[in-house]
């Protein structure tokens, strides 16, 4: 099978999965870079980070340079962090400005993005200075998450986490503040981590120790629009997941196409996956605890890092067997992989791949 054959099946029990090639392929990296992140709300800071007018960071998505900013006007932007007369960088990093300069040769722009000064530019003709604006994307919030989205058509935030929203809003979320990250990056394309963190099936083969903490013959995944939850019971013989005596399940969240939440009853954890090329990847974990301080966040860390690790090892030998000359494309555990075909299904959405008719 190639990908130019490749038809998405909508039923579970005759699909198939992914061809090999759209995990190492860069032309197919390129194409999801523009139809999923570019189209799709993404993760990229906290409320925390741009409380005060002039407070900004600076992060990229999809290839594109973004500043995040806190104008004197008290409003939060999502602005184009390349200067409109070389594309220089308007900022770099983090922190305060009652101003922002190009650091190539120093045009100026407010903290709302209006150009203020032209160095030297004294004589050009046909330039209106007032008229340059840097350009602005979608930005929104959620339980004191930021999020961007580059589409300017596309619906807004609360409507593409549609009921997750109300799913969680009884946990408060926003109580909890950050406490820590770890970044890991790791030699596969960006969607075999996903359909990794997507199924339980691996759990009692790669994750000894969390399936002893875990009700592997209850846990489940349910389908959503644009996410899925895996349903994990805790075992109530359970020594490194279970905080309380109603501490009985911990949920994974997934929202296409890269965000996955962990919430457990004293704490939750964001995971960012994002491709450094077609089979170069970045995760970044976030944990968010009421107090950072708390005596768990080592512990809860540890056992993060440990199942990270053994994920990482088997991630990286499936992107070496998707390589093989002797495999192109598998079958679905009906009962276990739920969650990797409706991934695969939305990427067949975004990507305008064909379907086969629903039976």
């Amino acid at each position: 099978m190639s990908p130019s054959d490749y038809f998405f099946d909508p039923n579970l029990a005759t699909a198939a999965t992914l061809p090999s090639k759209m995990y190492f392929d860069p032309a197919w990296l390129d194409l999801e870079k523009q139809n999923v992140f570019s189209k799709t709300w993404q993760l990229i800071g906290r409320m925390t980070q741009v409380e005060r007018p002039g407070d900004f960071f600076t992060v990229a998505l999809a290839d594109e340079p973004l500043l995040i900013i806190r104008g004197r006007d008290g409003t939060l932007r999502a602005m184009s962090n390349v200067c409109r007369h070389r594309a220089g960088p308007i900022a770099t990093g983090e922190g305060n400005r009652p101003v922002l300069q190009c650091g190539y040769h120093g045009w100026t722009y407010s903290t709302e993005g209006r150009l203020l000064k032209t160095p030297e530019f004294s004589g050009v003709q046909n330039f209106d200075s007032a008229s340059v604006c840097l350009p602005q994307f979608q930005i929104d919030s959620w339980a004191g998450l930021l999020f961007v989205n580059l589409d300017s058509s596309a619906p807004p935030l609360q409507h593409f986490f549609g009921s997750l929203v109300a799913d969680i809003a009884h946990l408060d979320l926003t109580r909890r503040r950050f406490a820590a990250r770890k970044i890991w990056e790791l030699d596969c394309n960006w969607k075999v981590y996903v359909d990794n963190y997507l199924e339980g099936y691996h759990i009692p083969i790669v994750h000894p120790s969390l399936y002893r903490e875990l009700d592997y013959a209850n846990y489940r995944t349910e389908t959503r629009r644009y996410d899925s939850i895996q349903h994990s019971p805790i075992r109530a013989s359970a020594e490194r997941l279970r905080r309380a005596d109603d501490d009985d399940e911990a949920r994974f969240y997934w929202i296409f196409p890269n965000l996955m939440l962990n919430v457990y009853a004293d704490n939750f954890s964001t995971n960012v996956i994002l491709p450094l090329g077609p089979e170069r990847t970045v995760t970044i974990f976030d944990w968010y605890f009421e107090d950072p301080a708390d005596s768990h966040l080592d512990s809860t860390m540890a056992f993060s890092d440990e199942i990270q690790i053994e994920d990482m090892g088997i991630c990286e030998a499936v992107q070496r067997g998707l390589r093989s000359r002797t495999y192109d494309s598998g079958r679905f555990s009906v009962a276990r992989e739920n969650g990797v075909h409706h991934f695969h299904g939305l990427l067949a959405e975004f990507l305008n791949l064909p379907q086969l008719p629903t039976t």
